[in-house]
């Protein structure tokens, strides 16, 4: 009899272990998670949450494709707005940003050409072959090379590096934070500066983070699921 109720037992818990559902990541992002699309057949939910039912109020975007392209993605604009207001809060705060600020006003700054730049994310890939035209848009807000001067320097995504003594491309820039003299943050946060030209996926990947902001913002994300 004993053995029976540890057979039954047995086999319940390989069921329960079979309805345990494995969640998929998108293939060299572990950090975002992919869930079926419940209203539309062959698309994907993106989230950086991996709580389920996915929330798709606070989802990334949804994709006809996988990995997702500029085509396929249909970015959430609730998303991009919480990205935002977290950047606003806590940019400034991010070690990266935190270094950006003092090597504007360094030496060292003062020989780059334009722009500063903040990468939120340490991963390298090959630049456009024409990069003329990086120095232009968001450069215009000053940046490193300030050499005592102050200025911005622009957060990131880290997707795509751009040229040494050049700023990012306006589809990979977040927002800016302005520094002082001193390499300090102006008003203590920078006053962050949404660019208003992000975007989601390009054609050299998908939000790049670092993981002190992506902490922020999952952390916020978590909340709201909450609510």
């Amino acid at each position: 009899m004993f053995a029976s109720r540890n057979i039954c037992r047995q086999a319940l818990g390989l069921q329960r272990w079979s309805q345990i559902r494995s969640l998929s990541t998108l293939e060299g992002n572990p950090h975002i998670y992919v869930f079926p699309s419940q209203g539309a057949k062959g698309t994907h939910i993106l989230s950086l949450l991996s709580s389920e039912p996915v929330n798709p109020d606070l989802s990334i975007g949804a994709t006809t494709k996988l990995p997702p392209t500029p085509d396929s993605l249909t970015e959430n604009p609730k998303f991009i707005t919480i990205l935002q207001e977290v950047f606003a809060k806590h940019a400034h705060e991010d070690p990266d940003a935190q270094s950006q600020a003092q090597v504007m006003v360094s030496t060292s700054g003062a020989n780059l050409t334009s722009g500063g730049v903040l990468l939120t994310n340490s991963r390298r890939s090959k630049r456009r072959a024409d990069a003329s035209d990086s120095s232009g848009g968001a450069s215009g807000q000053g940046g490193a090379g300030s050499a005592g001067r102050g200025g911005w320097i622009h957060i990131s995504d880290g997707r795509r590096a751009p040229e040494y003594g050049r700023i990012a491309w306006p589809e990979d820039i977040f927002g800016s934070l302005e520094v002082d003299g001193n390499g300090q943050f102006v008003d203590g946060d920078g006053k962050y500066q949404a660019s208003g030209t992000y975007r989601v996926v390009t054609r050299d990947g998908i939000l790049g983070l670092s993981d002190f902001l992506r902490g922020k913002l999952v952390q916020r994300l978590k909340e709201l699921d909450k609510k």
